[in-house]
């Protein structure tokens, strides 16, 4: 029986915002694409390692853990069925043999003890109902000196090209979609550290990245994925239709100033981080710290 701890969550991506992942899995990953590589250069796989990704999705870095790996192995999960048919889809399709995709909640998924060398994240871990009971259980996933790598956001600020470029939307964008709730959950630093310390992890490292993010082909192609996705779309739910036709063209008309011979590519920042098990022998993830 599989065992569910954030139910929330895994209603949100199991309804019609993980359907909407997975049924366009390249304008996703075309947002993050240019941190993958950072994000990699942090988690060090090595041929042979064992790689578990966290909210592994339509399964991208699942994929490009694969091949890092060689003759190791990936594990994918994730609580979203749709997103997880496609990942499997996706990697059958590129013949990846060593690759498996889990259905399940990482808080309390059971994986095998020190099952892994490597645990990965874009931004997947961000999501969890209480964070240093999940960060401990992935803990217990790991070898010793294994080691933990994710990407979660940065917060931009009022003055960031993001913000700009959406100023029309952002009146009314109230509150965060079913799958959106949890985004805010690791944007501090201090807190980051506070997490992983309390988890049983050391040697946190938290270091900012900053890349484009493709958003579209054209500013007009930016403006209809950015109308699509699940924070507007549910917030937008309601609105008068002329009222949103008049926003959509005033965000596309700002996104022109991001248009480019490669697509509209915003500039984004994102915390890279990284931590090994504690080999001081405490006993991880006791203490709780408030949400």
């Amino acid at each position: 029986m599989r065992v569910i701890a954030n139910r929330q969550q895994a209603e949100a991506w199991n309804d019609w915002e993980g359907a909407h992942w997975a049924e366009h899995p390249e304008r996703y990953d075309a947002m993050l694409e240019a941190f993958n590589a950072p994000l990699f250069a942090a988690a060090r796989i090595a041929a042979g390692d064992r790689v578990l990704d966290v909210g592994c999705g339509t399964g991208r870095t699942t994929r490009l853990a694969a091949r890092q790996a060689g003759d190791g192995s990936v594990v994918g999960v994730d609580l979203s069925a749709p997103m997880l048919e496609r990942a499997r889809r996706d990697a059958a399709a590129e013949g990846l043999g060593n690759v498996v995709f889990e259905q399940g909640d990482a808080q309390v998924h059971p994986f095998p003890g020190s099952g892994f060398d490597v645990v990965l994240s874009r931004g997947g871990v961000m999501f969890f109902a209480d964070p240093v009971a999940a960060f401990a259980h992935l803990r217990q996933a790991l070898v010793p000196g294994g080691r933990l790598a994710f990407l979660g956001p940065h917060p931009g600020g009022p003055d960031s090209a993001y913000a700009r470029a959406t100023a029309a939307l952002a009146p009314y964008l109230r509150e965060a979609s079913p799958a959106a709730r949890g985004m805010g959950s690791l944007l501090d630093p201090a807190r980051i550290r506070r997490v992983l310390t309390d988890a049983g992890f050391a040697e946190v490292e938290v270091t900012p990245a900053e890349a484009p993010m493709t958003f579209g082909t054209d500013a007009g192609d930016a403006a209809g994925f950015l109308f699509s996705m699940g924070p507007t779309r549910h917030n937008l739910r309601g609105v008068d239709t002329a009222v949103v036709a008049r926003v959509r063209a005033e965000v596309r008309e700002a996104l022109t100033e991001f248009e480019t011979a490669d697509g509209v590519r915003i500039p984004g920042a994102v915390w890279i981080v990284t931590a090994s098990p504690d080999s001081g022998g405490r006993e991880s993830g006791r203490r709780r710290m408030p949400g």
